[in-house]
């Protein structure tokens, strides 16, 4: 892989990254790999490390029951083991025990996920470790790191002695410290201590003659001595013995183990150099995760198309000052291969051609990149970047002579596989000259089909990007109006630097930028003022455009809910006329019936009269019974406007009935059916102690045979009516909201389903002619959107 300058890491910020990745290692196994990431052009491995890299981020979030411990380094150890006749000591074993449980474990969750991580699978499926070696040092060594005592038989009895030898020295030793203590030899709160493995006590220096023993020690300012009694010595040198023994039985038991490590060395070091691409593999996850990366699928061929692309390094400094980093929508192709990115200094140019080096930089390493999910990466064979000002005092070279150094480099190392990226392009000396040299090299790069992205201020350049097929103008945003950069990216256009407003918002004198115009010359202040008023005039008719698009939107979701509407009451209306003219038909049909049993009543009788006349007034009440609708006799309700108090009969506004409990202010608490409700004063009518028992007997008649707690428990705070027809749906959303009036609901919901939307208007038609519903809305687009309705209800 060909890169310029050898510190491309450095000024693109990938050493960042590589530091942010090698802190979620969990040892230096996985750090080693991390140093050892490097640019490469072969596009099937970066897949591979992609794909990897995918699984592992589905482990991560998926809560899987992958090992995440013990990843410890353990090749020092390994390296001591293999000269025969060596031994390691307790806590090499106890490291090397973590780790052969840490890889089984692994193996083992890679063996029951075949399926699930295929590429991780075959990662691994060249390690066979057999199990034997960790089950016989974890029968020698236990969870602190220690032989157990029963690694052998001898050690067994041997520490068992010691035991017995320590307990019965102890006492020797604490019979005589008491004596002592008694008779005024030892200092206060003198105790039983241990020097040189022997059990001493403690004894003044003037008494140390009056007990038999071995001094061992005395304290700094030799007032006191550490005296061992003769009574001890004998059983202190049996425990110093056995001491001894108990060491020549673990380096015996550990010369054992380390011969049957020895003998498993090769499998073991494949698998801990595993270990070790395991945890790197976890860290690439685990930063994908943190910073919010893709991980794409690169292409052979030459492209960049990113949504959402973002410069994490960036990204993490703007969070700390709790900022939002702009992302940035980019697009490199072999017919737009150069982007030549303009605007006002500040406006984040340099900040994009730095992210579009280190985000393709990371993919060619194959680590996660911080993109969307849509971006297309492909694979170029060399990178090239001018990034910043390369003086050197050493090397006797100026800005400008740097830049051109880097160009000589540029064009005679570029091809079709080339990305360079430039900052600044042409600047370090005379701008006529520096336009000139920089348009040249331009259409030089141009010519090599190479991919690029250049940030510049010259306008030459932007007219040889206008005319020039594979180049492409692009500008950073700015608010003309605020005259603040906008951070973002647009392609197609170039950008102004506007370095006559910002030096006019800052404060120069306008006499002073009058005559900065002139000596400007009349053609670049027309070229960029014309750029800033497409810019203004552009901003200006995206927003109102993105309003129209919004309007429209509503109206045609309108148009179509009153198409939809219209057809519904056209079929309505059809089916009403349809049922009509089968009633009147029927009506027509059952009167001449009517008509002829008459005629042959009147026939039979002869004309009686009286017989005639009883026909005739049948006839007359069949057809008052067909013509006249029936009526219902309404009788005048008297209220009763007296002041509302508390044992008072009232009736609400929906119908229901119910005694007054309590009176506070403007609210009342009411006793509804055995439910407490609390409703305002304004929405309740004082009723007599008649009407509330003929209503209360008319519901108790409506609820026979059905307990209020059961309604209540077995309320639904949803109704769904998908699928019903109309007037049933109507009658069921009626009586839905009278019960959850009735139980004290504040809140249900209607589901009705998005479908044409005409469930949905008849449902809230309905809801707009009930008092005691307050609003009706839609479910948040996240939990159902239109499809739901939400009903609040002032209860």
């Amino acid at each position: 892989m060909n890169y310029y300058p050898k510190d491309i890491e450095v000024k693109l910020g990938f050493d960042k990254v590589r530091q942010l990745v090698k802190d979620r290692c969990l040892s230096t196994l996985g750090e080693d790999f991390v140093d050892k990431l490097s640019l490469i052009t072969n596009t099937s491995k970066i897949n591979d490390w992609m794909d990897q890299t995918r699984e592992f981020t589905h482990i991560l979030t998926s809560g899987s029951s992958f090992p995440q411990s013990n990843y410890t380094d353990i090749s020092p150890a390994l390296k001591r083991s293999e000269v025969p006749g060596s031994f390691l000591d307790e806590e090499d074993f106890f490291d090397v025990k973590l780790v052969l449980d840490t890889l089984l474990k692994m193996l083992d969750f890679f063996e029951q996920h075949k399926e699930d991580y295929p590429v991780l699978v075959s990662r691994v499926s060249h390690i066979v470790l057999d199990d034997a070696l960790y089950l016989s040092l974890d029968r020698k060594i236990d969870e602190k790191g220690q032989l157990r005592d029963d690694a052998s038989q001898e050690l067994m009895s041997i520490r068992s002695s010691i035991s017995k030898s320590q307990v019965r020295a102890r006492t020797s030793v604490n019979k005589i410290l008491k004596e002592a203590n008694k008779n005024g030899y030892c200092p206060e709160s003198a105790a039983l201590t241990i020097r040189e493995g022997r059990m001493v006590i403690p004894v003044l220096a003037e008494h140390k003659r009056h007990i038999k023993g071995f001094v061992h020690d005395e304290s700094a300012t030799g007032q006191t001595v550490f005296l061992e009694p003769a009574e001890a010595l004998e059983i202190n040198n049996e425990i110093r013995e056995l001491k001894y023994a108990e060491r020549r039985e673990i380096v015996k038991i550990l010369t054992v183990l380390t011969d049957q490590l020895r003998e498993n060395l090769p499998e073991v070091r494949k698998a801990i150099k595993v270990l070790g691409v395991m945890d790197f593999i976890r860290a690439k996850a685990r930063f994908g995760i943190d910073f919010n990366c893709t991980c794409p699928e690169l292409s052979k061929s030459q492209k960049i198309n990113w949504q959402q692309a973002r410069h994490p390094i960036l990204e993490a400094a703007l969070k700390d000052q709790n900022k939002k980093i702009i992302p940035l929508n980019l697009s490199l192709s072999r017919d737009k291969r150069i982007m030549l990115i303009s605007g006002p200094n500040a406006g984040g140019k340099s900040v994009c051609i730095k992210t579009i080096g280190l985000l393709q930089y990371m993919a060619q390493c194959g680590l996660p990149v911080s993109v969307s999910e849509s971006s297309e990466f492909g694979t170029f064979s060399s990178i090239f970047i001018d990034i910043g000002d390369e003086q050197s005092i050493e090397n006797d070279l100026s800005t400008y002579s740097s830049h051109l150094t880097n160009m000589k480099h540029f064009l005679e190392q570029s091809s079709r596989n080339t990305l360079f990226l430039i900052d600044e392009f042409g600047t370090g000396t005379e701008p006529q000259f520096g336009g000139a040299i920089a348009e040249v090299v331009l259409l030089e790069l141009n010519k090599a089909q190479a991919f690029g992205a250049i940030t510049t201020h010259y306008g030459n350049l932007k007219k040889v990007a206008d005319k020039e097929k594979g180049i492409v103008n692009a500008a950073m945003k700015f608010d003309v109006k605020k005259l603040e950069p906008m951070y973002e990216l647009e392609i197609g256009k170039p950008g102004s630097s506007f370095a006559l407003e910002i030096a006019g918002k800052i404060g120069l004198n306008p006499e002073m930028l009058n005559r900065a115009k002139k000596k400007a010359g009349i053609s670049h202040v027309q070229f960029d003022r014309l750029l800033s008023e497409l810019e203004s005039e552009k901003n200006q008719i995206a927003k109102e455009k993105k309003s129209l698009d919004a309007k429209n939107a509503r109206l045609t979701e309108a148009i179509k809910d009153y198409d939809d509407l219209k057809k519904y009451l056209e079929k309505e209306k059809t089916k009403v006329i349809k049922e009509a003219k089968e009633e009147a038909a029927r009506v027509i049909q059952s009167s001449n019936k009517k008509i002829e049993a008459t005629i042959k009543a009147i026939k039979e009788s002869k004309a009686d009269q009286k017989r005639t006349a009883q026909a005739r007034e049948a006839l007359k009440d069949h057809a008052d019974k067909v013509v006249k609708p029936k009526t219902e006799k309404v009788t005048q309700k008297t209220v009763d406007t007296s002041p509302i108090e508390v044992g008072d009969k009232v009736q609400l506004k929906s119908g229901a009935v119910g005694e007054v409990e309590s009176i506070k202010g403007k609210q009342v608490e009411l006793l509804l059916g055995g439910l407490k409700s609390r409703v305002k004063l304004n929405d309740i009518t004082k009723i007599s102690s008649k009407e509330f028992k003929k209503s209360t007997d008319q519901r108790v008649k409506q609820m026979t045979g059905i307990n209020l707690n059961d309604k209540m428990a077995g309320f639904s705070t949803t109704l769904d009516i998908r699928g019903v027809r109309a007037e049933e749906a109507i009658g069921k959303v009626e009586y839905y909201i009278d019960d959850a009036l009735m139980l004290g609901q504040i809140e249900v919901k209607i589901l009705h389903g998005k479908g044409h939307g005409i469930l949905r208007e008849l449902v809230r038609n309905v809801l707009r002619e009930n008092p005691k519903v307050t609003s009706a809305k839609d479910e948040h687009v996240e939990h159902g959107g239109a499809g739901i309705t939400v009903v609040t209800l002032d209860n």
